[in-house]
């Protein structure tokens, strides 16, 4: 398990049939002191974060493949909760992020 920020959002026309209807956020990966911490990645979130808020992912393939329903889906990492606290969009007066 691994805290990071919501940073945007991924759409396709054309992903692997197992990832059809599921939505897809692009997190960064934060350190202890919700530093980044290397590149941003791409998971399945079915609790909706936004854009700036704080969420905990995991990257345990074999439990993210059973959640999607197939062994064969290529998909690694997903949101497993919302972190508590404020996130980028509420520290700020609610103003979006550039």
């Amino acid at each position: 398990m691994q805290i990071g920020e919501v940073i945007g959002h991924a759409t396709s026309t054309v992903k692997h049939p197992t990832l059809r209807g599921w939505r897809m956020a692009i997190v960064q990966p934060l350190d202890a002191r919700s530093q980044p911490e290397g590149v941003p990645i791409l998971v399945i979130d079915s609790l909706g974060g936004s854009r700036g808020d704080r969420v905990i992912i995991s990257s345990d393939g074999k439990a993210t493949r059973e959640l999607v329903g197939a062994e064969n889906s290529p998909v690694r990492w997903m949101v497993i909760g919302l972190a508590d606290g404020p996130s980028k969009n509420e520290s700020n007066g609610g103003a979006q992020q550039p």
